[in-house]
């Protein structure tokens, strides 16, 4: 066992480290695709002929898939909260590649993402022992986690088709709340999925029951529901709606967000199903949501020290174009107004009465 939780701790420390790097590299290409043309924000499509963007995407691939396997070798209470590793590689390389500035609040905020994780992690809760996918199809026709995903389908639809369009470009809610919702089930249908290929590796062959089969295409089409919404062609990750956000807002805000929101998720999805805390002490219990108010602080502090992103400029004569400032007298007293002039010279006004 401890042996297996090492793997999935390893695999989630490089998984949050490559998805960290993700995030400023797509960012990098969509920053270069926006200067030609329109921003993905706004519908523009360039960013797919960008190949900075589509490393950024292979990174995060990459980062995806140790996260997908980390899952098979640890519970969902170790592995998701180390996603806070990410906020902190994506926070320090915007610093340095994008000129995001970190601010010496937003050092503590890591600080206190790290404390917090730690903290989780040393509580986390112990994985049931379960023998094949039939016993997780038990868990997953529970009461009250088929009322949680029909409470998923119906938010995401609202987000989707009401709030998307309308508030989207406002409000970073929308775009991070439809993949971190969606994201809850298609962790858990990813888990369920891991122990089956875990058991079926172990000689165990579970690809028999029905069951493993509905489990993935549970996957598929919560990540094919992403993929309708951005109407295009996505690699499949959880976070594909994701590079919207980037585009609009600053990183060293998505990623907290993203981070919170989608670790809430899945823990509450995981209580409901696996029911994780069944057999832990009050102490347990209150020592990690104690280390998750600390993630949730850090990621705070990161959201309130954030710099604004400056304005894009498309047009490169911009900068070079003349001004006119006018000079006006009213009252004893100078006032000058700068407009944009063909000129650049500098033309006085005075009143009628100056000359009497």
């Amino acid at each position: 066992m401890y042996s297996s939780n090492l793997k999935g701790f390893i695999l989630a420390v490089v998984s949050s480290a490559f998805i960290g790097s993700s995030f400023i590299i797509k960012k990098k290409g969509l920053r270069r695709a926006g200067v030609n043309g329109p921003r993905a924000s706004v519908g523009g499509y360039g960013y797919l002929l960008e190949p900075l963007w589509w490393i950024g995407m292979v990174t995060m691939v990459v980062g995806e898939i140790a996260n997908f396997v980390a899952y098979i070798y640890a519970p969902a209470g170790l592995v998701t909260p180390l996603g806070a590793l990410s906020i902190i590689v994506s926070a320090v390389l915007a610093h340095f590649l994008l000129k995001e500035k970190l601010q010496k609040m937003g050092m503590l905020g890591c600080l206190l993402c790290v404390v917090g994780s730690t903290v989780i992690v040393l509580h986390s809760p112990e994985e049931q022992s379960l023998s094949s996918v039939e016993e997780i199809w038990e868990l997953a026709i529970q009461p009250a986690f088929l009322l949680y995903t029909a409470s998923v389908v119906a938010v995401t639809l609202v987000l989707m088709l009401y709030c998307a369009p309308r508030y989207g470009q406002t409000n970073i809610l929308i775009y991070i709340g439809i993949c971190s919702i969606i994201g809850s089930l298609t962790v858990m249908s990813v888990k369920a999925i891991g122990i089956a290929i875990e058991l079926t590796i172990e000689g165990t062959n579970q690809l028999k029951y029905f069951q493993t089969w509905i489990f993935g295409m549970v996957a598929v089409t919560c990540i094919i529901t992403q993929l309708n919404y951005l109407n295009m062609v996505r690699i499949l990750l959880l976070s594909i709606i994701l590079h919207h956000a980037l585009d609009t807002f600053n990183t060293a805000i998505v990623s907290p967000i993203y981070y919170a929101m989608f670790t809430s998720f899945t823990i509450f999805a995981s209580a409901i199903m696996f029911k994780d805390y069944s057999g832990q002490s009050v102490s347990s219990i209150a020592s990690e949501f104690c280390g998750f108010i600390t993630v949730l602080s850090g990621t705070a502090i990161l959201h309130s020290t954030r710099e604004p992103d400056p304005p894009l400029i498309t047009d490169l004569y911009t900068p070079l174009s003349p001004k006119v400032s006018w000079y006006i007298q009213s009252n004893g007293e100078w006032k000058q107004k700068d407009e944009d002039g063909t000129t650049p010279n500098f033309i006085t006004i005075l009143r009628q009465d100056y000359f009497k």
